[in-house]
């Protein structure tokens, strides 16, 4: 596992609470997260998770995640648990101008810590943000906790792939996304074990690098003024940023970076 020793909550929280948070929202929707719908319904067709069922979005951000779920999934109930405040503020606005409030629930908290009871929830959630926490092995203890026996722990995240990263190369990617750490696959597979779980899927998605080109595409070619003027218009600020985003598509398109996919199941 890769971290950055410098980087805390509290950077994860400014990048969400200034204009990178609004950057990521403009290139990728509400859905900030690789694949969008399509990989919200990969996640949980293969998880199994569905009507009837009550779960636990871990880093929920504006509960993008928890109007999914209950749309197109018809999940009864979802408790969302974000840390950064402007993201709990904006996600109850949107959920309830969308008719979903009485189905869903934000807490601001540490996931690592999110004081929900235990053994609550038939489902653990999380799509490409557990990156953003620190402490991995506290956040995977906390999802144990909370989901029931028989219940699933179903997320993707941003993974250094099968090609490891060097020191320089995850130093300055993690500097770039304020990640405090980089789990590979088989990171999160021992956690998961170490915590009673059973793994029942751990994978590459494969949709990180067409992603990642998609993103940068738009940006060059249809969002540029949209971009800029969430910077204040500030070219070096945006040229700055392109950047780091075409050495991110770099990493993944050398194996470094994946969206990892993984189902785990509580014993």
């Amino acid at each position: 596992m890769k971290k950055a020793s410098h980087i805390h909550l509290q950077d994860v929280q400014s990048v969400y609470s200034g204009f990178e948070g609004k950057l990521w929202e403009l290139i990728m929707g509400e859905q900030i997260h690789i694949g969008g719908l399509h990989s919200s319904m990969d996640l949980a067709g293969q998880a199994g998770v569905g009507a009837g069922m009550t779960g636990v979005d871990f880093c929920c951000c504006t509960g993008a995640g928890m109007r999914f779920l209950t749309r197109f999934r018809n999940v009864d109930f979802v408790v969302g648990v974000d840390a950064t405040p402007r993201m709990v503020e904006l996600g109850r606005e949107r959920c309830a101008a969308e008719g979903l409030g009485e189905r869903v629930e934000f807490v601001l908290a540490d996931v690592c810590s999110s004081g929900l009871p235990s053994a609550s929830a038939d489902f653990i959630w999380g799509e490409d943000a557990w990156c953003y926490v620190e402490d991995k092995a506290s956040l995977i203890s906390e999802a144990a906790r909370i989901v029931k026996a028989g219940g699933l722990v179903a997320f993707t995240d941003w993974m250094e792939g099968p090609e490891p990263l060097s020191d320089e190369e995850a130093a300055r990617f993690l500097a770039f996304m304020k990640f405090p750490s980089l789990a590979e696959l088989g990171d999160y597979r021992r956690l998961l074990e170490a915590n009673g779980c059973e793994i029942l899927v751990a994978e590459n998605t494969g949709r990180y690098a067409p992603c990642i080109d998609l993103y940068l595409a738009m940006l060059d070619k249809q969002l540029t003024c949209d971009a800029l003027k969430i910077v204040g218009f500030d070219m070096s600020v945006l040229e700055a940023l392109g950047g780091e985003m075409k050495f991110t598509q770099e990493l993944a398109h050398a194996g470094k970076l994946i969206q990892g996919l993984i189902v785990a199941r509580k014993k």
